[in-house]
């Protein structure tokens, strides 16, 4: 069956916390002011980036999550329905997001559970890259499917896809989805780097360790999907990832970069380890293929 349209007239967006945008350096080749995550279900986000969400929401980015859909499927109550579980999960994410420090939280609205990589999906995408042109994109790496008993959903393989579709051609080419630059105005957008969402083997390691109980924090807010049961094994897990740089805490990703201006392509092997650093001043956010928290989905 394929992708249901918004469950909705029209996409939502909540602007869940005030801040002052500025840049901030990731390392020496990759600046960032905007930055937006793009995923399937609420907590999606907060179980693979939430920490480096908070770490960069901290030092002034503006960051923007963009949930694909309503996540009205993740429950086996016999009692609850779909539009009660709908409103629910957004305000756990909306809650969540506030206290990781993004800016805007978008809701396409899709329904849970039937996502699939169509074009009407790929436009609503797209036009939201568009519309917040973020400088980096975060999302999960589509090729993940399975591995450690675990079977990875379809929706988060199909959200990673659509975001890899917007990056060549639908957000970045000016006459695919030309209605979006004609009608709307929204001019093509591509970010200097696309950050998957790695559970095994990341190319980049990112510090987590001051913001780790924010993280943990948002997560928690998703009290229809997780309980503190999980919180041991979500912090086994990061402990894990940052062994290998001597990080207390960790998260993983593979990057992309952009070519920007015509340059040559730079190695994704040679990114920073570091925290980010705002320009002048130090600066001081669902899947896994080892083992599954204890979520409800």
């Amino acid at each position: 069956m394929g992708s249901g349209g918004p469950a909705r007239a029209a996409d939502r967006t909540r602007c869940v916390a005030a801040r002052h945008t500025r840049s901030v350096r990731f390392d020496k080749t990759l600046d960032v002011q905007r930055a937006m995550a793009i995923y399937a279900h609420p907590d999606d986000a907060e179980f693979g980036m939430a920490g480096t969400v908070a770490k960069w929401a901290k030092a002034g980015v503006e960051f923007t999550y963009c949930m694909v859909t309503n996540g009205a499927s993740g429950s086996q109550d016999p009692d609850m329905t779909r539009e009660r579980l709908r409103d629910i999960r957004a305000a756990e994410q909306t809650e969540a997001a506030k206290i990781l420090g993004v800016k805007n939280v978008v809701f396409l609205e899709f329904e849970d559970g039937y996502l699939e990589p169509t074009i009407e999906v790929r436009r609503a995408v797209a036009r939201q890259i568009r519309i917040h042109k973020p400088d980096v994109i975060f999302t999960m790496d589509p090729t993940t499917r399975y591995g450690g008993g675990y079977v990875n959903h379809p929706d988060h393989i199909a959200a990673g896809e659509v975001v890899l579709r917007s990056i060549n051609p639908d957000a970045s080419t000016r006459q695919m989805l030309p209605e979006l630059w004609q009608k709307e105005r929204l001019e093509p957008h591509k970010p200097k780097a696309l950050f998957l969402m790695a559970f095994g083997n990341p190319d980049t390691i990112v510090d987590v360790s001051e913001v780790v109980d924010t993280k943990i924090k948002a997560l928690l807010a998703h009290r229809s999907q997780i309980d503190e049961d999980s919180v041991d094994f979500i912090k086994t897990w990061m402990k894990e990832a940052g062994k290998k740089k001597r990080y207390a805490y960790a998260e993983g990703f593979k990057v992309m970069r952009f070519e920007e201006n015509g340059a040559p392509p730079r190695d994704a092997t040679r990114e920073g380890r570091k925290a980010p650093r705002a320009r002048g001043r130090q600066a001081s956010r669902s899947t896994t293929t080892s083992r599954p928290a204890r979520r409800r989905r």
